[in-house]
């Protein structure tokens, strides 16, 4: 098969990379991790390249659904900095995808504009602090009284709650006994009465905050009830849609991003950096950890848009999709912490960047469905002969 990119998507790949080193400069991306900081202002001008309809039809102002340019978005962007690309998947996946799939007609045409324009972004509202992989057993309600829903309980590790518009927010709607269809997905504005946010200090993927989130008796139409009136009790669908294999590739191209920035930093330095009178590049030791880096980040690449292909022309991939995800994050947390190593001490400071990257690979196996929950899908779904 060849996964050799089309005149288009280089363009696309070319255009990115001159806007990075433009707008998002080295030491930029090192102030906004230490701020904790979304660069709204950048942000904006990344929507300005049109980047941000790729996930959304023509009809309501998109590009048109193009799962491989949209991975090419992320993987550029998590080169430089998270701060931005994280956003970018809020906005393009969380928002458009979701909207496109399980939107009502009303929500779309109000919503997926906003989100073409990049004045959109969803938040997931999804984990709480006793539910995790089980996202059946979410315990925070809603109850429809009249023409209100009206929501209480706890979410955790909600990324990008306080800079969202809103919180994608999974909800307990009926009998807990029946656990998959009493579920649904509800639409929260961050600053909505009865909503409070409180920053966790995580280790690494600064830049889109994640934070605990409680909700006190708050209350929003039932319009925002995800799929209007036949959303309700639709929840679990929604999660386990064909969103679910392209949020796999999302943190699959975060992976690579990150992977291709760490060993850049790491080729660079052992060219520079000289030891016993000549340069660490010249040991043995060093040119085989570089060449198996780029070997491990080569595999996950073609694994990256071998499965995306797979996602845009709508075949079924659930199983590539979940071992994309494994290899790529498993990669990207070998490879960081293989350049960290690399440079020694200065790999330790942090004022040198490989730092940030062990810090953000760290999290990748975790997020987005861990690796073990991957490897206990790629059993099940190939024994299903899924």
């Amino acid at each position: 098969m060849d996964y050799s990119e089309t005149p288009e998507t280089t363009q696309l790949r070319d255009m990115l990379r001159r806007f990075v080193e433009k707008e998002m400069p080295r030491e930029a991306a090192a102030r906004w991790d230490s701020d904790n900081a979304f660069p709204r202002e950048v942000f904006d001008r990344l929507a300005s390249l049109g980047v941000m309809g790729l996930t959304v039809p023509e009809e309501y102002g998109g590009a048109g659904r193009d799962i491989v340019s949209t991975m090419i978005v992320i993987e550029e962007l998590s080169r430089r900095s998270l701060a931005v690309s994280v956003p970018y998947i809020m906005a393009a996946c969380y928002a458009g995808m979701n909207l496109v799939e399980f939107g009502s007609e009303e929500q779309k045409r109000e919503l997926l504009p906003r989100v073409a324009q990049g004045t959109l972004m969803f938040a997931y509202g999804l984990t709480e602090p006793d539910v995790g992989a089980d996202l059946a057993s979410v315990k925070t309600r809603a109850q429809r009284v009249g023409d209100r829903v009206v929501v209480n309980g706890a979410k955790r590790f909600c990324s990008g709650a306080g800079i969202c518009d809103y919180i994608f927010t999974l909800v307990r709607s009926g009998d807990e006994q029946d656990r998959y269809r009493n579920l649904s997905v509800v639409l929260i504005a961050p600053d909505a009465p009865g909503v409070s946010i409180t920053p966790i200090n995580s280790m690494g993927m600064k830049g889109a905050a994640t934070t605990d989130v409680t909700f006190d008796n708050v209350e929003i139409p039932v319009s925002q009830i995800f799929g209007g009136d036949a959303g309700w009790h639709q929840g679990w669908n929604m999660l386990i849609g064909s969103g679910l294999d392209v949020e796999k590739l999302e943190v699959a191209a975060v992976a690579t991003g990150v992977a291709t920035a760490a060993l850049e930093d790491a080729w660079t330095y052992a060219h520079e950096r000289k030891q016993f009178n000549k340069l660490i590049g010249e040991y043995q030791s060093i040119r085989h950890k570089l060449a198996d880096m780029k070997t491990q980040l080569h595999a996950a690449k073609l694994m990256l848009y071998h499965a995306a292909g797979m996602a845009n022309r709508h075949q079924r991939c659930a199983v590539e999709t979940s071992m994309t995800k494994l290899f790529a994050a498993e990669a990207a947390k070998a490879i960081a912490l293989e350049c960290q190593t690399i440079h020694g001490a200065y790999g330790y400071v942090k004022e040198v960047a490989v730092e940030r990257y062990v810090r953000d690979a760290l999290l990748i196996p975790i997020m987005g469905g861990s690796s073990a929950i991957q490897r206990n899908n790629i059993y099940k779904w190939t024994e299903a002969g899924l």
